[in-house]
């Protein structure tokens, strides 16, 4: 699987220590499949820090990735919404997996998100604001032998 890395800078060596916390899935290496997402994460950096947006493109080695814990979210479903809320409230429990991967909560589902925090609408009301969204993914690498299971394939400047 290719996993790309938008940001302001190439990333050939992912640090887990520059993330931070109150993101979808907490503190952790950000990545996603779709090449276009991380081109919007990438003008989005550059533009709050400077440089140049970059896409780093890196694939999953298939031996040592088959070894990790996976959490997986295959939808905005309930299960989604509490770690995301919990993760970005910094509430979340630490991850006992090395992965996280599920869909963006992007700046449409920030919103729906926001309102539910405040009290204004329900989780079942949530859900069904985010239901008709298209989503795209993330994969957010939490650990270290999770970061080791990437192998740096290119750099793109866009």
């Amino acid at each position: 699987m290719i996993l790309y890395h938008g940001s302001n800078v190439e990333v050939r060596e992912p640090v887990l220590t520059r993330s931070r916390a109150a993101l979808d899935f907490g503190a952790g290496f950000y990545t996603t499949t779709d090449f276009d997402q991380a081109g919007k994460w990438a003008v989005r950096v550059s533009k709050w820090r400077g440089g140049e947006p970059t896409i780093t493109a890196f694939e999953t080695r298939s031996e040592s990735w088959s070894r990790l814990s996976i959490l997986r979210f295959d939808s905005a479903n309930k299960d989604w919404l509490k770690y995301v809320v919990r993760s970005r409230t910094l509430r979340a429990v630490e991850s006992q997996h090395d992965v996280v991967a599920g869909p963006v909560a992007d700046d449409r589902t920030v919103n729906v998100i926001n309102l539910y925090l405040e009290g204004t609408i329900t989780e079942n009301m949530a859900l069904e604001l985010l239901l008709p969204m298209r989503f795209t993914d993330q994969w957010v690498m939490k650990t270290y032998a999770a970061i080791e299971a990437l192998d740096y394939k290119e750099t793109i400047r866009l």
